[in-house]
């Protein structure tokens, strides 16, 4: 017999259960909140997290960064997440509606994309100016699981240029990868977004702002997953996104709150 059940017979054993209650919370409040973001809060989110570190020093906060369609089916396959900040509301209303969330679906931010350059005065760019021939390549984040892709073409469609432009396109897995391929000059241009164009490193060349109309809505959504539900830290941490302070800081990065 174990160790632990022999000294936890009766008459000790109601006392045994009970130390093993007040040693859970302690466990789980050891352990870091696993966050899963999409790629455009590379910056915003990283600001907001160490401002919640300073105020809650005992806290372990973990991100994950990528495009929201592909965190998607990781959480779909078990990916240790509590927390899923998405670039579309969609994919955690998805995640809703199989059962996999510990809350309801909740818009954080909208998002807008921009034309943005290191080489060329991106300022003075329209998107009809990408199927000139002087621009060769363009970057995008991958449409098929990247929102920030999806809104790029859906862009290009509405100015008239995506047919003229696919020789030219140049497809990231993310919007953080696309900006990192337009910053390194695999690109000459790429649609990111405007969190990313605000980041100092980006911020010293222009941009230029695409009209929203011309797109579908970046509408950002969070949620708590199965797994994070029974975290305090991660609702604490859910919380602290809806404040004064964490609010400052996605306007400083160009995101619109909602309403």
């Amino acid at each position: 017999m174990p160790l632990f059940e022999r000294l936890c017979t009766s008459p000790v054993r109601l006392l045994c259960a009970l130390l093993l209650l007040l040693l859970i919370p302690s466990v789980q409040a050891s352990e870091a909140v696993r966050i899963a973001a999409a790629a455009d809060l590379r910056y915003a989110l990283d600001d907001i997290v160490e401002l919640y570190l300073q105020a809650h020093a005992d806290a372990k906060i973990e991100v994950i960064y990528g495009s929201s369609g592909k965190m998607t089916t990781q959480i779909i396959n078990g990916a240790p997440y509590d927390l899923f900040f998405s670039a579309d509301i969609a994919f955690p209303q998805r995640l809703k509606q199989q059962g996999l969330t510990a809350s309801e679906p909740a818009i954080y931010a909208i998002g807008r994309i921009v034309i943005w350059s290191n080489t060329l005065d991106a300022a003075g760019l329209t998107l009809a100016d990408l199927s000139s021939d002087f621009i060769q390549r363009i970057a995008i984040a991958q449409p098929a699981h990247a929102p920030y892709g999806l809104r790029a073409q859906e862009a290009m469609q509405a100015a008239g240029v995506w047919e003229a432009v696919q020789g030219k396109l140049v497809f990231a897995e993310n919007i953080a990868h696309t900006a990192q391929m337009t910053q390194s000059g695999a690109a000459q241009v790429g649609i990111i977004a405007l969190s990313l164009a605000k980041f100092p490193a980006l911020a010293e060349h222009g941009y230029y702002l695409i009209d929203e109309a011309l797109h579908q809505p970046l509408t950002q959504g969070y949620v708590l997953t199965q797994r994070g539900g029974n975290k305090p830290q991660a609702r604490a941490f859910a919380d602290f996104m809806t404040t004064d302070q964490a609010h400052a800081i996605m306007l400083h990065y160009g995101f619109v709150l909602p309403e």
